[in-house]
């Protein structure tokens, strides 16, 4: 039986990991999928509270905006 042709290399994980890292992402885990699609499964927050914070963020961007702050 034939092996397949790799559809990533070690280098694009690792970039993918060192971009992550760099970003301050905590990581819990990656995949790798068959057509070679790199998941990064980070540890931390759910979307809502990221969400959350964001919609306060621009609150307050706002009111800066605006002389409120």
């Amino acid at each position: 039986m034939a092996r397949r042709p790799c559809t990533f290399k070690q280098q694009d994980v690792t970039r993918a990991l060192r971009g992550a890292i760099a970003a301050g992402i905590e990581i819990q885990r990656v995949e790798i999928d068959k057509a070679g699609k790199i998941i990064i499964v980070t540890i931390g927050d759910s979307p809502q509270t990221s969400e959350h914070e964001l919609d306060l963020e621009l609150v307050t961007f706002k009111a800066a905006r605006h002389g409120q702050s």
